[in-house]
């Protein structure tokens, strides 16, 4: 007995054939962008940002739909914050839109080139990488920063934004994806699986030959889970121990306020200062006033014992540092806070702990600036500034899709020109191979 079929019934999608789905959908898309002009393109972002400025009403919304699904959750405060959007950040999100729009296209761009004795020429250029696979969490302004510097730099990108964040998402894509048709590119160009959850991170972690290079943005635990079941290439970026080194030659009176910035200014992000650590020369004297700046604006202060000392000196209270704490990226107002002998000894203890994002060292004595910077091996080091300037727009960039930890292709804030490989031409005139 053959039971009857209602055709009016779609059979379901597994999560897997969907995901490919929207992959493959997207290297289509990618076609076009690869050979869109710099007008286009442009053209393309100013309808972006006209378009996220006219629905600011309705972002902002959905966005309340997701705070208070955190809050009614417990999200922590400083997470809450990363999430939040209000008009002026979406003001902002509109204006950093448009500065990527002013930069140079780094597609076609000629890395190098020469002529060969036999009259060959050589010219090796930057071209679209294609597809995009960015995950991340909590951070709906990621979305439009992710999918900006995707399109100006001639990709198509995947989205997975987490399900903190997911009506906000939604909103953000379905207004960047309405502003590409406007402007004649593709929407598919700009794409989410947010819908689909972990189990749809697997598969575009595994859809090799589909996308062409993947980007985790977000916590450890999310980092590891993608370089460890990824098939598809990965840059690992954005976790953030960042430590700040005090020589005893730092110009005092700038310390503290670079020291506070670097903690307090915004606690939430990867290029918030997590260590400190103070030459012994200044421990008597500059480090009970450090502690007692840092404990003024609500820092918890993580201690080893000679630090212990001066925060009994300040009056202020303190509790002793662990290991886990020197580990840590605290994400609020905390800070572990270390006494050393040297700028080797500081060296030796951000050698051990960082996650090779940003450090600074705070010093008027050249040597030790020359020493800090040669042997430090970060993405980012600072000399007398503030870890927050790790930063695709304070770098200059527009945006970022993340903060690049690792050594390979892109290292630190990851613009236009690390979205791009390159593509050798040989421009010959009937040459042939001797």
């Amino acid at each position: 007995m053959t039971l009857a079929v209602d055709p009016s019934v779609a059979p379901a999608v597994s999560v897997q054939d969907a995901v490919l789905a929207t992959c493959r959908a997207a290297k289509v898309a990618s076609r076009p962008l690869r050979v869109a002009t710099r007008a286009t393109k442009d053209a393309a972002l100013q309808a972006i940002a006209d378009a996220l400025e006219a629905a600011t009403d309705r972002i902002v919304a959905a966005n309340e739909q997701d705070l208070a699904r955190g809050r009614a959750q417990g999200t922590d405060e400083h997470l809450l914050d990363r999430l939040a959007l209000s008009p002026e950040r979406i003001a902002a999100i509109a204006g950093a839109v448009r500065e990527v729009a002013a930069l140079p296209d780094p597609v076609g761009e000629v890395v190098r080139g020469s002529t060969l004795p036999n009259g060959l020429r050589l010219r090796q250029l930057r071209v679209p990488m294609g597809v995009l696979g960015v995950v991340y969490e909590a951070r709906p302004n990621v979305t439009v920063d992710v999918a900006v510097l995707a399109l100006k730099s001639g990709n198509a990108v995947v989205l997975r934004g987490g399900s903190a964040a997911m009506s906000s998402n939604t909103v953000l894509v379905e207004v960047v994806r309405g502003a590409l048709e406007s402007a004649g590119l593709p929407a598919d160009a700009v794409t989410s699986i947010d819908e689909h959850g972990r189990d749809g991170v697997g598969v575009l972690l595994t859809a090799r030959g589909l996308v062409d290079l993947l980007v985790p943005r977000g916590g450890a635990d999310l980092i590891q889970r993608v370089v460890r079941e990824a098939t598809v290439p990965v840059i690992e970026t954005g976790v953030g121990n960042c430590h700040v080194y005090v020589d005893a030659s730092a110009n005092l009176a700038r310390a503290v306020d670079v020291v506070l910035n670097a903690k307090t200014s915004r606690p939430s992000v990867c290029n918030a200062a997590e260590t400190v650590l103070v030459h012994s020369a200044l421990a008597a004297d500059f480090l009970p006033t450090l502690l007692s700046a840092l404990h003024a604006a609500g820092v918890v202060l993580h201690a080893d014992e000679r630090s212990l000392a001066a925060a009994r000196v300040a009056d202020v209270p303190a509790q002793a540092v662990t290991d886990e704490d020197w580990a840590a990226e605290f994400h609020g107002l905390e800070i572990a806070v270390g006494v050393v002998d040297s700028v080797e000894e500081a060296v030796e203890h951000i050698g051990r702990w960082t996650s090779a994002h940003t450090e600074a060292v705070l010093a008027t004595d050249i040597r030790v600036t020359d020493y800090f910077c040669a042997a430090v091996d970060s993405a980012v080091v600072a000399v007398n500034a503030s870890t927050r300037f790790t930063d695709g727009g304070e770098f200059g960039l527009g945006a970022e899709v993340g903060i690049s930890t690792q050594k390979l292709h892109a290292r630190g804030p990851m613009g236009l020109a690390e979205l791009t490989t390159t593509t050798w031409q040989v421009l010959g005139d009937g040459h042939v191979r001797v």
